[in-house]
């Protein structure tokens, strides 16, 4: 896949890549390690953050969660993908369709239901050709390797959240376009009312992307929303790692979050964790 690039001021942590310029932002979650809750003010006001679970810490393994965040001027593209572990290397998937994502959400003008599915489709083969180029380890019992190969000819899989968010120039009138399969959180406030039982309904663990069959479960859902000027938005994306956030309905402050992310109370993260917030 092409890489984007663009000359920039940078900056580096072990949880991942941030680079911005006046109104262009991108970040991109590493999954060898964390990244504190971080803020950044645009056209709109995004929060970020991400966390592997304790085990996963323990054992030195990659997360299989996966965001990135684009803003550039008044358009903000972003994703967020959690891996199903039971599947074969989920952490791939999550990076490779979170990747994919994001390039496919920054280079199409007009994004439909049609156009997200049938991306999703076509993605199968690059995923399913790089998938097959990673081996189990030579050196891992029979056994094993033989449950490794059978999970992988079944393929990977990630649940999904992507979306854009526009503004006009020269006022706070917005249009939102989101696509998503799974279980991980969306929540949205207007006017700091919240709105979420729309997506509650239609999130399923059932439903997630996979490298050899696509679509799993059903069609992506699309959720499009035009906002006026006198209208303020709040939009929350979380994965299960940070299900302590789904009985809380005010707005939480930095610290708070990154309690939550450490979870020092129960020894670290029970699941991994990422999210992002964004505001206008």
């Amino acid at each position: 896949m092409r890489v984007m690039r663009m000359a920039t001021l940078s900056a580096s942590d072990l949880g991942g890549h941030a680079e911005y310029r006046h109104d262009n932002f991108r970040y991109v979650s590493v999954q060898t390690g964390e990244q504190p809750l971080t803020r950044h003010q645009g056209k709109l006001s995004c929060r970020y953050g991400y966390g592997r679970s304790a085990e996963t810490v323990n054992q030195g393994d990659a997360g299989q969660d996966f965001v990135a965040i684009r803003m550039q001027g008044n358009v903000c593209n972003f994703v967020l993908c959690d891996g199903v572990g039971m599947s074969y290397l989920g952490d791939f998937a999550a990076r490779f369709l979170g990747s994919a994502l994001l390039e496919w959400l920054e280079t199409t003008p007009a994004l439909t239901a049609e156009g997200v599915e049938q991306f999703l489709h076509d993605l199968t083969g690059p995923a399913s050709e790089q998938l097959g180029k990673l081996q189990p380890l030579d050196n891992s019992p029979l056994l094993l390797r033989e449950v490794l190969m059978e999970k992988r000819n079944r393929g990977s899989q990630a649940m999904y959240i992507c979306g854009r968010i526009e503004l006009t120039s020269g006022g706070r009138k917005s249009r939102v376009w989101l696509a998503w399969q799974g279980d991980s959180r969306i929540r949205l406030w207007r006017n700091d009312q919240e709105q979420s039982e729309q997506f509650q309904k239609h999130c399923k663990t059932s439903e997630r992307w996979s490298t050899r069959e696509g679509p799993v479960g059903g069609t992506p859902h699309i959720f499009e929303m035009k906002g006026s000027s006198s209208d303020s938005f709040r939009l929350q994306l979380y994965t299960d790692g940070l299900n302590d956030l789904d009985a809380i309905g005010t707005y939480i402050p930095d610290e708070h979050i990154q309690v939550l992310l450490d979870a020092a109370h129960t020894g670290g993260l029970e699941d991994d964790a990422a999210f992002i917030e964004l505001e206008w």
